[in-house]
């Protein structure tokens, strides 16, 4: 089971409005409530009481999080005004009702969030201060097995609104969307996180990643950028991960008898075995996962292309030994 309360919060009696927090908390349900191919994912939950105030939402948080074990993961969003108090050194998330010492503090969620049974807990703020978020204070201990925390911006930092969306949701939105998914298809809390980074550079608001988890259950499924058929056969092409693939200008489909197009023409000629591998290997090649063995050469003819018709090899990158592994331990 996969569960999700997401809540914006655009309207305050005591603080300026922020029309876009009501815009982003409607984009990351309508995100999250399917996977890319219409595959359902997250139940949004349907609030029964008012999470625009301090006791209805902090009702939610408690009720999202009173699952049991069976419950694989759970998701908790906020898009509002955020605090920070400096004596406490606790943040807090802001409701309509906002008054002197009437918001919720950060660790009071933390402590929720901490003592649930659910397996898997994600928190994301995008709210001022929201880094505040997971800091250890006098009341709160470390994160919990299981809990994984996104924050839009440093404990001592505001986070920018926008229009519809604010810089970090638009940015979630982006990387949900396919800008974070990995070679498999999935878009982990972790990978959310290098994408946002990554997006808003070395100045400027930074989010903060928090997370004491053995393994990121992926929040969404996307369309992967290679096909994972393609990717299996990594432990084919490749006896051992070390090992070059030997080529020969076979392999290369222009590669024609009497072709009149102006490529140069050589034996062996194109065998459609040997170029439907390199098909593959090329769109191996394309994600980073080989690379052509040709380094003697100039470097504007170290493509794949010129490793065919040079008789060269490929072989595998880091990254590319990693997938190789998975595909021998049938693990894609």
């Amino acid at each position: 089971m996969r569960k999700a309360l997401v809540v914006g919060i655009s309207k305050y009696k005591n603080a300026k409005d922020l029309p876009c927090c009501v815009n982003d908390a409607k984009a990351v349900k309508d995100i999250l409530r399917t996977h890319s191919d219409e595959k359902l994912n997250f139940t949004i939950i349907n609030p029964t009481f008012d999470v625009a105030t301090r006791n209805g939402l902090l009702s939610e948080i408690k009720k999202l999080f009173s699952g049991s074990a069976e419950t694989d993961i759970v998701l908790f969003y906020f898009s509002g005004h955020g605090g920070f108090d400096s004596d406490r050194k606790d943040g807090y998330i802001v409701t309509t009702d906002d008054s002197a010492g009437n918001t919720i503090r950060m660790s009071e969620i933390l402590s929720v969030v901490n003592a649930s049974k659910i397996r898997n807990k994600v928190v994301i703020l995008d709210c001022c201060h929201a880094g505040a978020m997971g800091n250890i204070t006098k009341t709160t201990a470390a994160l919990e097995e299981g809990v994984t925390i996104l924050s839009a911006s440093k404990f001592d930092e505001i986070s920018l609104s926008g229009n519809p969306y604010s810089v970090f949701t638009s940015l979630l939105l982006d990387a949900l969307n396919g800008g974070a998914t990995d070679l498999s298809g999935h878009v982990t809390a972790g990978g959310v996180y290098a994408y946002i980074d990554k997006a808003l550079g070395p100045s400027g608001q930074r989010p903060v990643f928090k997370t004491n988890t053995a393994q990121f259950l992926p929040l969404r499924e996307t369309k992967p950028p290679i096909a994972l058929s393609i990717l299996r056969k990594l432990s084919t092409y490749f006896n051992n991960a070390t090992d070059d693939y030997g080529l020969n200008p076979s392999y290369e489909f222009t590669n024609i008898k009497d072709n009149e197009d102006g490529h140069r023409n050589q034996e062996p000629y194109a065998l459609p075995k040997n170029v439907d591998i390199f098909e593959d290997l090329k769109a191996l090649n394309k994600v980073g996962l080989i690379v052509p063995n040709c380094d003697e050469l100039p470097m504007k003819e170290r493509y794949m292309y010129f490793a065919a018709m040079e008789s060269k090899s490929c072989k595998l990158t880091p990254l590319g030994r990693f997938y190789w592994k998975l595909a021998k331990d049938n693990k894609i």
